[in-house]
C-alpha cells in the first residue's frame, strides 16, 4: 500500500468525486444564486438587479405563509418521528413473531413515489368525498377540512409526511440498536439497572449519533416536500397550504419569475443548511460537555 502515500494518487482517486460534486451540487447552487440576482422572466434577457427580489421576499405574504406552514410541518414532523421511530425499532429488537414482516410493512411506505402517498391519502383526508369524514359524520361530528381549509393543513401534511417516513426512521434505529455492544447492556443488568435506566443512561446515550442523524435527514427530507402538497392541496385555496418548495414551484414555473423562484430556492437552502449546522452544534456540545 505505499502507492497510497503519493499525494497525486490520492489526488486522482478523490477526482471523481469532486467532479460530480461540482457539477451536480456546487455549480447548480452558484448558477441558482447567480440567477437569484436578476430579473428574469419567460423569455427575456435577463438583468441584473441584485438583492431585489431578496427584499420583495419581506413583502410577499404567500412567502411567509408558506414559511410559516414549513416550519409547522417541520416541527410536528421531527417531534412526533424521532420518538415514535426509536420507540417502534426497540419494539422491533424483541422477540415477537413475524419481526421481519413487521419492519418490511413498516418501511413499506417509504419506498412509495410521495405522489402516490398524496394521492392515497386525497382519498382519505378529501373534506367532501374522504373516507375520514364518512367514518365521523355519521357519528354526529360535522365535516372537519383536514385538507385545503385554513388551520389544519400542514397539520394534515405533516402526519402524511410522518406516515411515509416513520419506516425509513425506524429502519435507522435499528440498525443502530443493533451496533450497541451487548456487554455493556449486561453490565448494566448486573449493576441493578432496570430496563426503563437501561434505556434513559445506556441506550439513549449511545445511539446520540444515530438521533442526530435521522434528525437532520428528517430536516432536509421537510424542506424538500413537495408532492404532498401538489396532490393533497396544489398549494390551495389561494396559496393558503403552501410550503417553501411549493411556492418556489409556483412562483418559478408557473409565473414564470425564475429570478424571484431562484431567491427562494436560496432560502429554503440555507435554512436547511443552518438548521443542521445548528443541531450538528448542539450535539457536538453535548457530547463534549
Amino acid at each position: 500500500m505505499i502507492w497510497l502515500s503519493s499525494r497525486w494518487r490520492i489526488a486522482v482517486m478523490v477526482l471523481p468525486a469532486v467532479v460530480l460534486f461540482t457539477l451536480f451540487f456546487a455549480y447548480p447552487v452558484l448558477y441558482g444564486v447567480g440567477y437569484s440576482l436578476t430579473d428574469a422572466q419567460g423569455f427575456s434577457a435577463p438583468r441584473l438587479i441584485g438583492l431585489d427580489n431578496y427584499a420583495a421576499l419581506g413583502d410577499d405574504p404567500f412567502f411567509w405563509l408558506s414559511l410559516k406552514n414549513t416550519v409547522i410541518i417541520l416541527v410536528v414532523s421531527v417531534a412526533f418521528l424521532v420518538p415514535a421511530s426509536f420507540a417502534l425499532a426497540l419494539l422491533m429488537q424483541q422477540r415477537i413473531r413475524a419481526a421481519g414482516a413487521l419492519r418490511a410493512l413498516l418501511f413499506g411506505p417509504a419506498i412509495v413515489a410521495p405522489i402516490l402517498v398524496g394521492l392515497v391519502w386525497v382519498f382519505i383526508l378529501d373534506p367532501r368525498v374522504g373516507l375520514l369524514n364518512r367514518l365521523l359524520v355519521p357519528l354526529g361530528i360535522p365535516e372537519i377540512q383536514w385538507i385545503g381549509g385554513d388551520s389544519l393543513t400542514p397539520y394534515s401534511i405533516a402526519l402524511v409526511f410522518s406516515w411515509a417516513s416513520i419506516g425509513f426512521a425506524m429502519t435507522i434505529f435499528y440498525a443502530g440498536l443493533q451496533q450497541l455492544p451487548d456487554d455493556v447492556m449486561e453490565a448494566s443488568s448486573l449493576d441493578g439497572a432496570t430496563r426503563w435506566q437501561q434505556l434513559l443512561h445506556v441506550t439513549v446515550p449511545m445511539m446520540r449519533e444515530t438521533i442526530g442523524i435521522v434528525s437532520i435527514l428528517l430536516v432536509t427530507n421537510v424542506f424538500k416536500i413537495f408532492e404532498l402538497v401538489y396532490m393533497l392541496t396544489g398549494g390551495g385555496p389561494v396559496h393558503r397550504s403552501e410550503t417553501l418548495v411549493s411556492y418556489m414551484y409556483f412562483v418559478t414555473f408557473t409565473s414564470q419569475r425564475y429570478g424571484a423562484g431562484m431567491a427562494i430556492a436560496v432560502v429554503v437552502l440555507v435554512l436547511g443548511a443552518l438548521t443542521s449546522l445548528v443541531y450538528l452544534a448542539l450535539a457536538r456540545r453535548g457530547r463534549s460537555a
